[in-house]
């Protein structure tokens, strides 16, 4: 028994490693009894350390898409795991009956797992096919919107999801390689772009593309759009939502929504002056991991996490 948990600690650890799993367990959970939601499965390590501090009479419904994850399920009658995308979170919450719900968590980054998988095609460090999918029943791959889209799409995915400077000429060189040969390897969208990445800045670069890249075949920004409003929404008045992000798009898309009530960042007021929105933000800034944590953790380095409670005032 004590062998079988110590290889599924393990394979948790392997697939992903937590960040600020404290903060985040210490700010999630007010209470140790109630409905928990972990979307972002992965390799189960934040619901499991839920479920260690949870009593007996609680539930953890568990999202992830990734069919993987399921390798990593926790044998714990108090957690439903469900093989979808966190966009369907309220459809899944009416089906089990568990609206509303005490507190919420998201870890938006990608797992060590998935990086590391050259036939996934996530690392510019491996070569292998040009996939990117989180759901492998998805149609939509990276070589697709290589192959696929036009110039002008192909500029404003790499200029908004990778915040690339020279976004037009990437896409332009994109898209004349295309003309002579058909993207399939990772190999080959390195080749077509290597003479935009700057001299001892390659791998920022790469890290821009490939993320770019990601998010477009994910639809990460429209997804995470979605659960935001939809978190905000099965929330009990009085519970948390915990969000750890990666990169600045994420997070300034959950910043907003926190602080105004939707993403962009539109404050609203009432007749007295007080602001309209569904959340309260629980620190001012985002908490970040210790050094001690990134020297561990060196993916750790970039995770953000943002706190906010259910509005009292505005229950739905």
């Amino acid at each position: 028994m004590l062998q079988r948990q110590i290889q599924t600690l393990t394979t948790m650890i392997s697939y992903h490693t937590p960040a600020m799993l404290k903060e985040t367990l210490d700010g999630l959970l007010v209470e140790n009894e109630g409905v928990f939601v972990d979307v972002t499965y992965g390799g189960g390590g934040h619901t499991a350390a839920m479920l260690d501090r949870l009593s007996e009479n609680s539930k953890v419904l568990a999202f992830d898409q990734d069919p993987d994850a399921e390798r990593n399920l926790i044998d714990d009658d108090r957690l439903l795991f469900v093989n979808q995308n966190f966009q369907y979170l309220k459809q899944f919450l009416k089906l089990y009956k568990l609206i509303p719900v005490d507190g919420i968590l998201a870890d938006l980054g990608v797992s060590f797992h998935q990086f590391d998988q050259a036939e996934r095609g996530f690392s510019f460090r491996f070569e292998g096919p040009l996939d990117m999918r989180m759901d492998k029943k998805r149609s939509l791959t990276a070589a697709r919107v290589l192959n696929e889209y036009d110039l002008a799409d192909l500029t404003h995915l790499l200029r908004n999801y990778g915040e690339l400077r020279n976004a037009s000429k990437v896409a332009y060189a994109i898209v004349g390689f295309r003309e002579e040969q058909t993207f399939e390897t990772i190999a080959h969208l390195k080749a077509a772009v290597a003479k935009f990445s700057p001299q001892h800045k390659q791998h920022k670069f790469f890290a821009q593309l490939f993320q770019a890249i990601r998010i477009e075949v994910n639809e990460e920004m429209k997804v995470l759009e979605l659960f935001l409003e939809q978190a905000a929404e099965v929330l009990k008045p009085g519970g948390r939502l915990a969000i750890i992000t990666y990169h600045s798009l994420e997070d300034r898309l959950v910043k907003n929504f926190i602080r105004s009530g939707n993403t962009k960042g539109e404050v609203e007021k009432d007749f007295y002056g007080n602001l309209i929105r569904p959340l309260e933000p629980l620190t001012s800034k985002p908490i970040q991991p210790e050094q001690k944590e990134i020297e561990v953790n060196n993916r750790a380095r970039s995770a953000k996490l943002r706190l906010a409670e259910k509005s009292i005032s505005n229950e739905q």
